[in-house]
């Protein structure tokens, strides 16, 4: 069971995997970064100093008490679900891009491999032979 365990964990396509996952971790902190940090506060600063995080429709105010909050604030987040919308928009618009690159750059490969040479045309009659031809022609006449 061991050896098993071995050979199923240390397949080039686990790893593989295991690498992907990390660098899909990696690759999704940028984009959240971009979105968070570079276009929601662009689009904020061009919709009137709006920020989208703040965005949200409150059902019950919260109740308290001096400084002690009895009962939360019940609201619906829609600016921060705006916010993850776009960041997911960029993230599937990136990995659409980026397997399209792969798929073409796989059609070549294949059609390279794939692409029988053509057979040679068959060798014409050399300058020699032709003439020759002609003058057998020629004594025949």
């Amino acid at each position: 069971m061991w050896d098993d365990f071995k050979k199923f964990a240390f397949q080039g396509n686990v790893l593989d995997l295991a690498v992907g996952v990390i660098m899909g971790g990696a690759f999704g902190k940028i984009v959240t970064s971009v979105v968070n940090d570079l276009i929601m506060p662009l689009l904020g600063y061009l919709m009137a100093g709006m920020d989208f995080k703040s965005l949200k429709y409150v059902l019950s105010e919260a109740v308290m008490e001096g400084d002690t909050v009895i009962k939360p604030e019940a609201a619906i987040m829609y600016g921060n679900f705006i916010q993850n919308v776009v960041d997911f928009l960029i993230v599937a618009l990136s990995i659409f891009i980026f397997i399209k690159l792969i798929n073409k750059s796989r059609e070549k490969l294949v059609k390279k491999e794939a692409a029988p040479e053509a057979p040679a045309e068959p060798a014409g009659p050399t300058q020699e032979e032709l003439l020759s031809e002609i003058r057998d022609l020629l004594k025949e006449k």
